[in-house]
């Protein structure tokens, strides 16, 4: 799904000096419509700069998709995948929700470059900047019961962690029960929403974004202690490596999860755990419900916290926490 001011964004993202005239006449645009174009792309927090008066270049480069890398990649990597690379959406969730309702096939996945309204976990905001972060949904169809998707969330998690660790993005660490962080700041997050289906199978829409590299606007309108995977990697890597590699190694979490559940897992989710052994707090709609110490996981992908009432367990998706 093209976008006209996308076609005209990828005509500037290398930050060079590009001829208006050029630009106009492989676009079919006039004058009018090109400078209109213009300011569309500024709407997305980017500066485009006229040269000598005719001439447009981006203030500075942005790294857009490789579509055609990315889908080859996928397709080696992944071919039970079916990619499909937007120029624009509100939400990669929203509209991949739609499709899987239309019957799109299991492996579908929507990667977008501009997400203008997506969502997080307990209706939360998810911010992201043109160029400067990942966002994707993928379509994964369960034959088991809700109740047997427990710990789903952290799977994907250790996926995702595994999938930029093989970027060269060191020491992800794992927040219950869908969050990645590094450094004390968030560095990308899961939001994974359930169905139905007539078969009496689960589909589950699996939204993970990730922060590439957030300028003072993205991470002011954020508000909350972030990181991203340019603070985090001695090589930045570009976003359709980080596309293909978190796609590849989360495409076989969900296969081992598919068969085995949570538990193969478990290991690999607690030796990346930012809070294990830390005395919490957890809370449920601001209200608090709980303090103890950390224990871990468990099988299921439960919290375990010891608190004075001995080991409780509480379940994905229904707690925050905040440091005590």
């Amino acid at each position: 799904m093209g976008t006209a001011r996308f076609s005209l964004l990828r005509i500037l993202a290398d930050g060079e000096v590009r001829s208006a005239e050029r630009i106009r006449r492989a676009l079919g645009l006039s004058e009018i419509e090109m400078n209109a174009l213009a300011s569309e792309i500024e709407a997305l927090g980017l500066r485009v700069l006229r040269e000598s008066g005719s001439d447009y270049r981006l203030a500075e480069p942005i790294d857009l998709y490789d579509t055609k890398l990315l889908a080859e990649r996928v397709k080696e990597e992944c071919p039970v995948l079916r990619l499909e690379v937007l120029d624009e959406c509100p939400s990669t969730n929203t509209a991949l929700a739609e499709r899987a309702k239309a019957g799109a096939a299991h492996g579908t996945v929507l990667v977008c470059e501009h997400q203008s309204a997506g969502r997080g976990r307990r209706e939360n905001t998810w911010v992201s900047a043109v160029g400067a972060s990942v966002t994707l949904s993928l379509l994964w169809r369960f034959s088991r019961t809700a109740a047997e998707l427990s710990g789903l969330s952290l799977a994907v998690a250790v996926g995702a962690a595994k999938g930029l660790e093989g970027l060269g993005v060191r020491d992800v660490a794992l927040k219950w029960p869908n969050d990645l962080f590094w450094g004390g700041g968030k560095l990308g997050g899961i939001l994974i929403e359930t169905t139905g289906d007539t078969a009496g199978r689960i589909a589950a829409i699996i939204g993970i974004g990730i922060n590439m590299r957030l300028g003072p606007a993205a991470r002011e309108r954020i508000g909350r202690p972030v990181s991203d995977v340019a603070l985090s990697s001695p090589a930045m890597p570009s976003r359709t490596a980080v596309v293909a590699g978190v796609l590849s190694s989360v495409a076989s979490s969900l296969e081992l999860f598919s068969r085995e559940g949570f538990a193969p897992f478990r290991q690999a989710w607690l030796e990346r755990h930012a809070w294990q052994g830390r005395r919490v707090v957890l809370s449920q709609a601001d209200l608090r419900v709980a303090e103890g110490q950390v224990v871990g996981v468990a099988e299921d992908g439960a919290l375990e916290l010891a608190s004075d009432q001995g080991t409780r367990r509480f379940h994905n998706g229904e707690f925050s926490l905040t440091l005590e």
